[in-house]
């Protein structure tokens, strides 16, 4: 009798095993970064999503160059980031489809009430990073390649100062994500460039406080990518553009709208645009 069962039994088994290897199957990977990871936006956006679409979104945040070079090796479907040089130079090259702008927020500049470099309540971070400078005060970069480097780097050069020859010990490269940055900024007492969204989740602020705002200089644009599946055949292509279409509609613009902490809007949509 058992021998008569066998068969059944193993019809069934490689059903429930086939059934297993769909439901696995159902998912994207988004490469994106610690701002919109460590700000809690996707643990406020993903839920509204997956319930709609029926599939999971798995986040891989990282800098952005370094979510752009998770891309280019095809390790993900989409890639949403900010630092748009870098995004369009990566749809130039072939590696995404098209950029859609997403939202957007600022870059802030934070540092000890101390104020050693005397820059509280200013507007102007060029001059600001020049006092930094010359005063040699404690600064900490994130020195990873995410869009919060290359904001920082640019704006360095903006002030007219070559790094190479400034740094010093008052000069500290984290490589790391934006909120383990922020973490040695507030135990050394520095200075430090950060995204708003993740200033506003941080709760390790000790005595940091925001130094300089407001310098349309630090605005902080949002992009979001399809991977090329002519690069990577594997990519999953249409859950990848129901994710991208659903961020750019009147319902995930409402919601990436609706996210606040403490009452205030982390970022702003602006898909509009496009």
């Amino acid at each position: 009798m058992a021998s008569l069962f066998r068969p059944l039994l193993l019809a069934c088994a490689c059903l429930l095993g086939i059934a297993g290897v769909h439901a696995e199957d159902k998912f994207i990977t988004v490469a994106s970064t610690t701002s919109t990871e460590q700000s809690g936006l996707f643990g406020h956006l993903l839920p509204r999503f997956e319930q709609q679409s029926g599939f999971k979104v798995r986040v891989v945040a990282l800098g952005t160059g370094q979510a752009l070079d998770t891309a280019r090796r095809g390790d993900a479907d989409v890639v949403f980031v900010h630092d748009r040089a870098a995004e369009e130079k990566f749809v130039a090259e072939g590696f995404g489809v098209e950029r859609k702008e997403v939202m957007y927020n600022d870059f802030i500049l934070v540092g000890p009430k101390a104020d050693p470099a005397r820059l509280t309540g200013g507007r102007d971070i060029v001059e600001a990073l020049k006092k930094v400078e010359a005063a040699k005060a404690p600064f900490v970069s994130r020195g990873d390649k995410s869009g919060t480097h290359a904001a920082e780097l640019r704006l360095w050069k903006l002030a007219g100062i070559d790094l190479e020859q400034a740094k010093g010990p008052w000069y500290r490269d984290s490589g790391s994500g934006m909120g383990p940055a922020l973490n040695m900024a507030a135990s050394l007492g520095a200075y430090i460039l950060a995204d708003r969204g993740t200033w506003l989740s941080f709760k390790n602020r000790q005595d940091l406080v925001i130094a300089v705002e407001g310098d349309k200089r630090l605005f902080n644009q949002y992009g979001v990518i399809l991977v090329n599946p002519a690069k990577h055949p594997h990519v999953k292509r249409d859950m990848g553009q129901q994710f991208i279409d659903w961020l750019v509609s009147s319902a995930g613009q409402t919601a990436i709208a609706e996210y606040k902490i403490g009452g205030e809007q982390l970022f702003f949509p602006n898909a509009a645009k496009n």
